[in-house]
């Protein structure tokens, strides 16, 4: 169990001396150190007292070695989607961090691909990937990077690089946006969701581009979602005709007609055809 070493983590990463845990918990400072020293063990409603104090469930403070987890990760914890709270699994999610024990971005190539379904959660495989930042995201969030390839998501070009956030509850997907999702089926596909979990247990996934029909995934199958915050690409995309070029285009093919209609000296729509 880590419970020794949470609390002394969790105390110091806020900024609390024992004197001040103890004196909120009403526990004496001693008392406390023989908590974090892990000479002593706490009562039930002690363990649930600082379980409430540092809003972790008891089960993270417990299992989880929190001093291994990235700065994404105990802020997914710190900002409530601490899956144990829940009865779920915890996702701990492999990742790099740079000299400043900031996150990296991560880059999926189409070449990664296949290792990925594999290496997704081994440390050295992610170790291995390229990484960069971009500096007007949060230090605070996780970011991965994965190559879009196909034409399923136009006008997003095939060969985009599309940046997704880390989800760790996937009740928060919201429908109609954008998500990549990884299963080991269907490997990685970048899609628009509609969340069924509550009621079925799984996603609607749809493609932007019509000529693909929407499927199901079950959330058994699901590995990671990651929520669509931009994409990178050398190519634009196809232009959007406006609409009142649209008008003014067929407006002109009305001129043209009726032009044909005078030249002609009779009303077009009463010629007959040669038989």
């Amino acid at each position: 169990m880590y419970l020794s070493c949470n609390i002394k983590f969790l105390r110091k990463r806020r900024g609390r001396t024992q004197d001040d845990v103890a004196v909120a918990l009403k526990l004496k400072r001693s008392t406390l150190s023989g908590y974090e020293n892990g000479i002593a063990e706490p009562s039930l409603e002690t363990l649930i007292a600082l379980s409430s104090y540092f809003t972790v469930s008891v089960d993270t403070l417990l299992r989880v070695d929190m001093a291994t987890l990235s700065e994404s990760q105990l802020g997914e914890i710190e900002r409530g989607y601490d899956a144990y709270v829940r009865g779920g699994k915890l996702r701990v999610l492999a990742t790099t961090v740079n000299s400043d024990n900031n996150e990296n971005i991560e880059l999926v190539p189409e070449a990664a691909k296949a290792g990925y379904s594999t290496g997704y959660a081994d440390p050295e495989f992610i170790a291995a990937l390229p990484v960069f930042r971009l500096p007007f995201l949060s230090d605070n969030r996780k970011y991965r990077t994965f190559q879009l390839k196909g034409d399923s998501m136009l006008p997003i070009p095939d060969g985009a690089w599309v940046t997704g956030e880390f989800l760790q509850d996937w009740n928060h997907i919201v429908d109609g946006r954008a998500y990549i999702i990884f299963t080991l089926n269907e490997g990685i596909v970048f899609k628009m969701a509609e969340n069924r979990i509550a009621s079925d247990g799984k996603l609607i996934l749809y493609s932007l581009n019509p000529v693909y029909e929407p499927y199901e995934v079950h959330v058994s199958e699901i590995k990671e979602v990651w929520q669509f915050v931009n994409y990178i690409s050398s190519e634009l995309p196809d232009p959007v005709v406006p609409e009142r070029h649209i008008y003014s285009t067929v407006a002109g093919l009305k001129r043209d007609i009726q032009r044909i209609k005078r030249r002609l000296g009779a009303d077009i729509e009463d010629i007959s055809p040669e038989r």
